[in-house]
């Protein structure tokens, strides 16, 4: 609750501490401060102003991104370091040999065609190193849990009434592109019939079978949005 100009000028006071400072944003105001900072992060829902002004972006409005975003920059450093290390590593043992250094005092020599294979695998060691970041999976799995988990049970247990309308509270929502992002997945759902409003953040559903609050709510979230209740 404070002007874009004083989100700004704290990110540059923690800066002034000698602090290395990330920003998360998702507004319009919040562009000078992401801007400011030394790693900007706008939310993937948030305006594209945001997304301009920042580094990194996340797909979805999931603040834990960020953590896996950092989790996934300490992996890729780390990784290029053990390139660095068995690369230099292997050419001062290998370049000295091929070049018969050893050669006068232990008549060690490498052959040509093998010093060409032992380059070649040089290669395919780092590229096999580096596409272990495909493995990566972040230390803090992601949860999703909009609903109480009495909630969630209760809805296990009953059945929904058929034609029942709903009002899901979404968070995230910041334009008409968002709006009709939700309307489509919701709609695409069998049974639903989705209306979604920008000015009251939410979703008003009609269910013609089954549907449970979970599957609503799963549905909403893949979209890249939040569902802080449902009435």
């Amino acid at each position: 609750e404070v002007l874009p100009q004083d989100k700004e000028r704290e990110v540059r006071r923690l800066q002034e501490q000698g602090k290395k400072v990330a920003m998360i944003g998702d507004g319009i105001n919040d562009a000078p401060a992401l801007m400011r900072a030394d790693v900007g992060v706008a939310i993937g829902a948030g305006t594209d102003v945001a997304m301009e002004s920042a580094d990194i972006i996340l797909m979805k409005s999931d603040l834990m991104d960020a953590v896996t975003a950092i989790e996934l920059s300490h992996a890729t450093i780390r990784n290029i370091k053990e390139n660095l290390f068995w690369a230099f590593f292997y050419n001062a043992c290998g370049i000295p040999l091929a070049a018969g250094v050893f050669y006068p005092l232990l008549e060690w020599k490498l052959n040509p065609m093998f010093a060409a294979a032992a380059m070649s695998f040089s290669s395919a060691f780092v590229v096999g190193n580096a596409l272990r970041l495909r493995l990566f999976r972040p230390k803090y799995a992601k949860t999703t849990t909009a609903l109480p988990k009495e909630d969630i049970q209760k809805e296990s247990t009953h059945k929904e009434e058929i034609g029942m309308k709903k009002v899901l509270k979404i968070e995230g929502m910041m334009c008409n592109h968002c709006t009709g992002r939700v309307e489509k997945a919701l709609n695409d759902l069998e049974g639903v019939t989705a209306e979604v409003s920008l000015e009251g953040k939410s979703a008003t559903v009609t269910l013609s079978k089954e549907v449970s609050d979970e599957t609503l709510v799963q549905t909403v979230t893949d979209a890249g949005y939040e569902v802080v209740d449902i009435q």
